[in-house]
């Protein structure tokens, strides 16, 4: 058995050495057999969960779902401490370093306006901590890992700072009746290519309407699942099943099912 001490209340140091003994030779079986590789959708998952706690304001769900984003932190960089490349303490130590770096009007001597030239401040600063001479530099810089639509958005928003895009929204506006006409006459061979660039010119909309798409999506996405619900239950009610139903015949409820939202609020 494996000496550890039990406590009342444990701490970050705690977490560290309880990870160093799960992947160590007398640990989990579990913990020892993993890579950054094969845990990487964990990592991701856990990310979204607690995104969800805070969507639904959930103080103590947060609480539980931080905790797991924190210790898939100190999961990979434990496996980075047994290659012999860098463990927890190299990795606070740097991000410790870039925040002082990126805020010279906290640790400095420079003197901002406000939010906006902070903003600006911490913009240039990471270009030049991380080499990126050009503005083409600061694209391919984009995670290709990000969802999509938070990928593209952040592409506008950095050629955006060489005078790359619309003058205003209605430019924003015609590029997406141009795409859509071109996925309406689009071959087999390039649907997906003119699909990716409607779906590209609808995050430029967003972007001047300064809608997160991201979130305009997932709150249609919610929406949807609301209301179909709500429509399956009018249909049967109604003593019909949906999917016994012709789509005139389901579009009815579905109208219906809008005519209650609307009348509840």
């Amino acid at each position: 058995m494996i000496e550890f001490a039990h406590k009342e209340r444990y701490g970050f140091d705690d977490l560290v050495e309880i990870y160093r003994i799960l992947t160590s030779p007398d640990g989990c079986p579990w913990d020892r057999e993993q890579t950054h590789e094969s845990v990487r959708m964990n990592f991701i998952e856990e990310v979204y969960e607690a995104v969800e706690a805070i969507d639904t304001g959930n103080s103590d769900l947060l609480r539980e779902e931080l905790g797991d984003v924190l210790m898939q932190v100190v999961f990979h960089a434990e496996m980075e401490r047994r290659a012999g490349n860098f463990d927890i303490s190299n990795v606070c130590d740097e991000v410790c370093k870039k925040l002082i770096y990126r805020h010279p009007h906290i640790f400095g001597d420079i003197k901002v306006s406000g939010s906006d030239e902070v903003l600006s401040n911490w913009e240039e600063l990471k270009r030049r901590e991380k080499g990126q001479e050009t503005y083409a530099d600061t694209l391919s810089a984009v995670a290709s890992s990000l969802p999509a639509l938070m990928r593209a958005e952040k592409l506008q928003k950095r050629a955006k700072k060489c005078g790359f895009d619309w003058e205003n929204v209605d430019g924003a506006y015609d590029k997406v009746e141009e795409e859509l006409k071109e996925v309406r006459e689009a071959t087999p061979e390039n649907v997906l290519e003119e699909m990716g660039d409607l779906l590209f010119a609808v995050v430029n909309v967003s972007r001047f309407l300064k809608v997160n798409p991201e979130e305009a999506l997932t709150f249609a996405c919610k929406k949807f699942t609301k209301r179909f619900d709500l429509m399956e239950k009018l249909a049967k009610d109604a003593g019909h099943n949906l999917a016994d139903l012709d789509l005139d015949g389901m579009d009815k409820f579905w109208e219906a099912a809008k005519s209650v939202e609307k009348a509840n609020g």
